[in-house]
């Protein structure tokens, strides 16, 4: 069987999203059917990876460490699906720092890459904004754009949106992937 891969963007596609930052792990709530969705991903097979924007931390607004908790947060969840995301990569810098890895830049998508030995041509990559859109794009990733998070603020602009898969939150992509696979 070829392998699959998937990579996803965190606030907005998997949990929920807030314009003041998911701050802790209580505040790290899932959007119904996005853990399941993760779930069947894997139970058939695919590799997932998630690509995430942390400025929050640039920020002061939370350290690593609780970042790290809200990622076992995920991983605990996952594993009671059993279930897991098998790499998870975050860009800390705030949006002032020039780094290459915050998105839309693609660092945080040629580190997937890397650890995973691949090339990303085609690998879809469901995120809920612009910046997701383009960071696939810069790396020749499947663009996907869900409308939960701040999907339906993105699609109040469509230009430039022409080619994008949408979906109305990760479940439905994923369904339709999984239809894809077959």
């Amino acid at each position: 069987m070829e392998q699959r891969y998937l990579i996803l963007d965190r606030d907005g596609v998997i949990n929920q999203d807030s314009d003041q930052y998911i701050k802790s792990p209580e505040e790290w709530i899932p959007i119904p059917g996005s853990l399941e969705a993760i779930a069947e991903l894997k139970h058939a097979g695919w590799q997932i990876a998630v690509a995430t924007n942390q400025s929050g931390i640039a920020r002061g607004l939370f350290s690593e460490e609780t970042l790290a908790a809200m990622h076992q947060k995920l991983h605990d969840l996952l594993a009671q699906l059993g279930a897991q995301v098998d790499l998870i990569a975050y860009c800390p810098h705030a949006p002032d720092d020039q780094c290459g890895c915050r998105k839309p830049r693609p660092g945080l998508l040629q580190q997937i890459a890397r650890r995973w030995d691949i090339e990303l041509t085609g690998v879809p990559f469901i995120g809920d904004s612009r910046k997701d859109v383009e960071a696939a794009r810069a790396v020749g990733c499947r663009p996907i754009l869900v409308r939960t998070g701040k999907g339906e603020r993105t699609l109040a602009d469509p230009a430039g949106l022409e080619d994008v898969e949408i979906y109305p939150d990760l479940a439905a992509a994923t369904r339709h992937l999984l239809q894809d696979a077959c």
